[in-house]
């Protein structure tokens, strides 16, 4: 019930955030369609710790802010090799192991490297390792480092001891 109630507060959230009008019918339309998802994820027993991660708590949105920051770094850095005179790449994949293990772990994991420019995701094996295929040897070099390896997995972590 309590998964059902954060789903659907989440979709009424998002939709209020990205309709950007607010007469009523559509705020009718918008309500009803989100009980209809509800509904809906109820009726085919989707709505899980995986479908509806409550248990990360507002950790996750540390964690955001975290990423963004990290993003519009990568994004700057991606931007002046495309720009600059001289393309100073090293393509290569890598294979990075996983600190945390739970799926939604590894999800957060792999998702957060493709979402970073001059990274990408391009597998992850039953053992929690990802192959990763990196623009520039300083993407490889914060892969191996470890920083936002370590991030989801006290993300994960503190989940799990609050659920």
């Amino acid at each position: 019930m309590l998964r059902s109630f954060a789903l659907f507060f989440a979709l009424v959230l998002i939709w209020l955030l990205w309709s950007g009008l607010y007469i009523p019918l559509l705020l009718f339309l918008g309500f009803a369609s989100c009980v209809l998802v509800v509904w809906l994820m109820n009726r085919f027993e989707s709505i899980d710790h995986e479908s509806v991660p409550i248990q990360l708590g507002l950790s996750i949105l540390t964690y955001w802010i975290w990423l963004i920051k990290e993003i519009l770094v990568s994004s700057v850095q991606v931007s002046r090799i495309i720009l600059s005179s001289r393309i100073e790449i090293q393509p290569q994949m890598v294979k990075v192991k996983s600190l945390s293990r739970s799926d939604v772990g590894l999800v957060i994991f792999g998702n957060s490297i493709t979402l970073t420019p001059g990274t990408f995701t391009t597998s992850i094996d039953d053992d929690g390792i990802l192959t990763v295929h990196a623009l520039t040897q300083d993407g490889v070099d914060g892969l191996i480092e470890g920083s936002m390896n370590r991030r989801v997995k006290l993300l994960n972590s503190e989940s799990t001891s609050h659920a």
